[in-house]
């Protein structure tokens, strides 16, 4: 069997499963956050009554990380009605903007959307923070009130996106009925060249098979060239198989998975028993692809969808009005050093906005160095927009107040994960992705550039 469908065969007490098949599926972990965690909760009340309980507590992670940092009375509400589920149903996992648990959450505006304004638990996005907090482990069923939940399958588990219906089914029952995915391989070998990131392996992908490639398709990466990669590589190019379609994305484990996993858990005090799945030389797949690393170039994904690729150095006429690098996709330690690397020393011909997944990594920017400066100073002093307020921010728009939100029409190379018209805020915006090494070279251009330039030969 494929690896999804052993880690679906052995959830649903299966010997074998088979692609098309239906099953019922016993879940390890639900993560909901401040969009679809009211509606979930309202339809969990519903259908179990207002008195019920979860299943079982310490299986529901909840991260509020969309519509934070932001003076929208109904968005901080959400994080309010949050609150108080976690309370009533006494959840462990429960990573709120404040530290009162009586209280309620206000952002406030006065002091700017730059400056820290939230306590010692918070998670920023769940997608990064959920890994941090030891959330994920091979081999068990994560399931997500997001798309980009398939983030997860980074670490060999089973990770996809459901509706709030279907979550707060989960909430009371524990379980959820899933068809059993075709699985789609893509097999990597080489390793990435000079200038080019596991973002640009993602956006190759899916213009090759295009943004409805993978629909309802597990996408497993696997082959020596997975060695290679970094654990946050891998989750970038899990999170983005969403954008070809795909139900979820799944890699085998490796001491790198295993070592991850074990010290996030250690550090955060869960429970770090597991059993990784392993690739089956006898699985059948619905197709197979070979992905060579060393070949691939600098790659920008043009508007309106991800699989609109282009080589960056063939876009090089297309001026920008704003760079910008975060979310799940561009957010991480990793995006943020490649962004340094750049821009060391360089000013931004255009405005820049930058903003961290999560408050570890906000940390580490203050801490890690580049030639005797912390990568924060770099990047301030390269003219970049920072804040320390770790969300999604504008990756999807959200309020006016958002920091980053494109507000007008506009052309803006971003690090995140889609570029259909409006998602970043004004409909008439053109939103073209791009590596965070993309990203930043064309911040210092004021045109879509290939990072090569930038990077010593």
């Amino acid at each position: 069997m494929t690896l999804t469908e052993t880690l679906l065969a052995r959830a649903s007490g299966k010997t074998r499963v088979s692609p098309g098949e239906n099953i019922w599926v016993n879940v390890d972990i639900l993560l909901t956050h401040d969009i679809c965690g009211p509606g979930t909760i309202g339809v969990f009340h519903r259908e179990f009554g207002k008195s019920a309980r979860v299943w079982d507590p310490r299986k529901i992670v909840i991260i509020p990380d969309h519509y934070i940092f932001t003076s929208d009375s109904q968005s901080n509400r959400n994080v309010d009605l949050l609150r108080e589920f976690a309370r009533v149903q006494r959840l462990p996992y429960f990573y709120d903007v404040i530290d009162d648990p009586e209280g309620h959450w206000r952002f406030d505006a006065s002091r700017g959307p730059l400056a820290r304004q939230y306590g010692s638990r918070y998670g920023g996005v769940c997608h990064t923070a959920a890994p941090e907090r030891g959330h994920v482990r091979p081999g068990e069923i994560f399931l997500g009130t997001d798309s980009h939940t398939c983030t997860a399958g980074a670490f060999n588990l089973f990770a996809t996106g459901i509706g709030n219906t279907d979550a707060g089914f989960v909430l009371g029952a524990g379980k959820l009925l899933l068809k059993v995915p075709p699985t789609i391989r893509f097999r990597l070998e080489g390793r990435l060249p000079k200038g080019v990131m596991a973002k640009d392996v993602i956006l190759d992908i899916i213009g090759q098979i295009g943004f409805d490639g993978a629909t309802y398709c597990a996408m497993q990466f696997d082959g020596p060239g997975v060695a290679s990669l970094s654990i946050e590589d891998r989750m970038t190019i899990a999170n983005m198989a969403i954008e070809a379609g795909g139900k979820n994305g799944v890699f085998p484990a490796d001491e790198k998975t295993l070592a991850f996993v074990r010290e996030s858990c250690r550090r955060n005090g869960t429970h770090a028993e597991f059993e990784p799945v392993e690739v089956d030389p006898d699985a059948h797949y619905l197709a197979e692809h070979i992905i060579d690393l060393s070949e691939l170039e600098p790659t920008v994904a043009q508007p309106p969808n991800p699989g609109n690729r282009e080589l960056a150095q063939r876009l090089s006429t297309v001026r920008i009005d704003r760079a910008y690098l975060g979310s799940c996709t561009g957010g991480k330690i990793s995006d943020f050093l490649a962004f340094a690397e750049i821009l060391n020393g360089k000013k931004v011909a255009v405005e820049t906005f930058a903003v961290p997944a999560t408050p570890n990594v906000v940390s580490e920017l203050h801490f890690l160095q580049i030639d005797g400066k912390s990568v924060w100073e770099i990047l301030l002093s390269a003219g970049v927009r920072l804040t320390e307020n770790a969300s999604c921010a504008a990756c999807l728009g959200g309020p006016m107040d958002t920091f980053g939100r494109i507000d007008r029409p506009m052309v803006c190379i971003s690090a995140t994960n889609r570029n259909f018209p409006g998602r970043m805020g004004h409909k008439e915006s053109k939103v073209y992705l791009a590596s965070p090494y993309t990203v930043a070279a064309s911040a210092l251009t004021g045109r879509i550039t290939d990072p090569r330039e930038f990077l010593p030969s």
